[in-house]
């Protein structure tokens, strides 16, 4: 794509590296800056500078704050009985939106990829070992990604799990998603769907 200008092509390529972004997007995106007042590009600036300069890590559970505990972690009304053990921060945003969860949670920062160079020391297992001991909880939900590297991850959890005996071991359930037909389910989705059926 040709540019009449250095300035928007730089600014064009920056915003192209953005997920789900490409050029035609990113062009579209940078015009309509230029069309704002300059104070509405200024505020967006600071706004993620100030983001990416003073973001946190809940020193307990790892998700993203602006303190040292995160507001659910810090919450009275939680019940600090259950973790909910996640991938990232944007596995908690989607469960807290069903408003069907009130235990705690811990981020893990991604799943067990030997062929992304991810080992067991680069999440954050070692904090989840030790929160247990010093804490209340009863049972761990594992809430991973059923991918071959997320079921890795689940077994290797469990695995180190064994020496609480004490905590109770789940998993989200995995079936046919609502409002889909049989026929267009893949077979893996479809077996664990009558291996884990429910009581009706």
């Amino acid at each position: 794509m040709q540019f009449s200008s250095k300035l928007i092509e730089d600014a064009v390529k920056e915003m192209a590296k953005l997920p789900s972004i490409g050029v035609k997007t990113a062009t579209r995106l940078v015009m309509h800056f230029l069309k704002q007042d300059e104070e509405f590009t200024s505020s967006l600036a600071t706004a993620l500078l100030r983001m990416r300069q003073e973001i946190q890590q809940c020193k307990h559970c790892h998700h993203y704050s602006d303190t040292d505990v995160c507001s659910i972690c810090a919450s009275p009304h939680r019940d600090k009985s259950l973790i909910c053990v996640v991938e990232s921060s944007q596995d908690i945003m989607a469960i807290e939106n069903t408003a069907q969860y009130n235990g705690l949670y811990h981020v893990l920062g991604g799943v067990i990829s030997p062929m992304e160079g991810i080992s067991p020391a680069d999440l954050h297992i070692d904090s989840l070992l030790l929160r247990i001991p010093q804490s209340e909880v009863k049972e761990l939900i594992f809430a991973i990604s059923p991918t071959m590297e997320g079921d890795t991850t689940a077994f290797y959890l469990t695995k180190k799990m064994q020496a609480f005996e004490e905590v109770k071991i789940s998993s989200i359930a995995r079936g046919i998603p609502i409002g889909s037909e049989l026929e267009y389910t893949d077979e893996l989705t479809l077996g664990r769907s009558i291996t884990m059926r429910t009581k009706v």
